[in-house]
């Protein structure tokens, strides 16, 4: 008895170093401790629960480790009550049955939540670019006003802002006017096309706030624009 407790207990130690995370050795040796036919129903109970979660469909369909430890149970439990057939109750594949059978049972975590919606509504500021020295809408601005008509059907926003720029090639003077127009002339295509002309408010900023610095003088399509931002 005491050789076959020492070659136990070494089984033991040796199933914790070559089965990473075993945490059944105090489960296992309560279950070694037991007499032969109490020992066979739990090892029974422990087969017969890995088998039907290995027949699991959604077990098997599931991405977790809950159908790999059913199949370890399913196997090592095997092993065990084919030991204790012959009366021998070996302590590696109690372990290993236990331990599998405890680590089937845990729930995988959820899944992380899925990442937040951008909405349509966030799709701001458009920016529409204009001909040098023009406030008339091109075919491309219209392409990119459509898309803000659009947007702002299907939400709340309250305010849109339109805020005019020119580039550096002209007077500051005229570059102000010039600016102011480009606003006016997209308010009047956004009311036209149903946007409410007491929502929309217009300013013109010159040639400050470049997209792109130039020196004076510099015709730069970037800088001939004008911002809508839906507030």
């Amino acid at each position: 008895m005491q050789i076959n407790h020492k070659v136990g207990a070494i089984s033991l130690a040796l199933t914790a170093a070559l089965w990473p995370g075993l945490a059944a050795a105090q489960s296992a040796d309560e279950l070694m401790a037991m007499g032969n036919d109490s020992l066979k129903s739990e090892i029974g109970k422990r087969y017969d629960a890995g088998l039907a979660l290995t027949r699991d469909a959604a077990a098997v369909s599931a991405d977790n480790p809950r159908y790999l430890w059913a199949s370890q149970a399913k196997a090592q439990c095997g092993i065990a009550l084919g030991f204790l057939k012959s009366g021998t109750k070996d302590p590696v594949s109690i372990g290993k049955c236990d331990d599998a059978y405890n680590r089937m049972q845990l729930q995988p975590p959820p899944p992380p939540p899925p990442p937040p919606q951008v909405s349509a509504c966030n799709r701001a500021p458009f920016i529409v670019f204009f001909d040098w020295n023009s406030d008339a809408v091109s075919v491309e601005a219209a392409t990119t006003l459509d898309a803000t008509v659009e947007m702002l059907r299907g939400c709340s926003f309250p305010m849109v802002k339109l805020d005019g720029y020119t580039d550096r090639s002209g007077s500051d003077g005229y570059n102000q006017g010039l600016s102011l127009r480009r606003s006016a002339s997209i308010r009047n295509y956004l009311v036209s096309h149903g946007v409410p002309e007491a929502s929309i408010a217009t300013a013109g900023f010159g040639e400050s706030n470049l997209r792109v610095p130039t020196e004076d003088g510099v015709r730069e399509l970037q800088n001939r624009r004008v911002e809508i931002t839906a507030q």
